[in-house]
């Protein structure tokens, strides 16, 4: 979440504890403190953007838009606001919508890992891998170390027939951590692709034994037994 204002000298206290507030899940507090901020400072977006995002987070998104689309109104360059719009129509499945936001928020110089995530995972929602797969590149360069953002980008690998460097990078998922059910049941898939249903059994038992309700991962064992099964016969 792109909380902004830490760098505004006026007035400063009431956004501050909102945002600690906030960060303490402690909500009605931080609902206070941003209306006591906006109430101080009405011409300025910041405090805004801040109780949108607040709303967002508590699932009041008819209320949070009105917010961010005042922030705008106060100032038309503020990509917080546009990737707050974004975030409230991604969680709404609003796809379209959400895409335009995260692109509107990088072309006013928003730039890090989450508008490169989020735009990409925007497209791939809407069944465009390929679109997507320079943002989820970037966002991965951009934090090598995110377990969600790489395995998201060994996804959209898999989703845009690059199937060797799917692999690869479940790989990597796993290297950051070895109880990832989704990564190990991914890499079996890769490997079935390429004709090694032995080692893809060995990604299925262990896709199982950290989540044994996995379906996916239990039927493709299933699969694999049957056909190495007859292979034996």
């Amino acid at each position: 979440m792109h909380v902004i204002g830490e760098e505004r000298d006026l007035f400063m206290s009431e956004l501050q504890k909102g945002i600690e507030f906030m960060q303490n899940q402690q909500f009605e507090e931080a609902a206070q403190a941003f209306n006591d901020y906006i109430e101080a400072n009405p011409q300025d977006p910041v405090g805004f953007i801040n109780f949108a995002n607040l709303l967002v987070h508590l699932q009041e998104f008819e209320s949070a838009e009105r917010f961010y689309r005042k922030a705008l109104e106060l100032e038309k360059e503020i990509p917080a606001a546009h990737y707050g719009l974004g975030s409230l129509y991604y969680e709404q499945e609003q796809y379209a919508d959400a895409t335009e936001q995260f692109q509107e928020a990088m072309k006013q110089g928003l730039a890090d890992e989450d508008v490169y995530f989020m735009l990409g995972m925007s497209l791939l929602n809407q069944e465009q891998s390929k679109l997507a797969l320079p943002y989820m590149q970037r966002a991965s360069e951009l934090n090598h170390e995110d377990v969600d953002i790489q395995f998201q980008y060994g996804l959209t690998l898999a989703y845009a027939n690059m199937i060797d460097d799917a692999e690869k990078q479940m790989d990597h998922v796993l290297s950051l951590t070895d109880e990832h059910s989704d990564a190990h049941y991914n890499k079996a898939v890769c490997l079935l692709y390429h004709e090694k249903p032995e080692e893809a059994l060995k990604q299925f038992d262990q896709a199982l034994a950290i989540q044994p309700e996995h379906v996916l991962a239990s039927n493709g064992k299933k699969q694999v037994e049957e056909l190495l099964n007859q292979d034996d016969s």
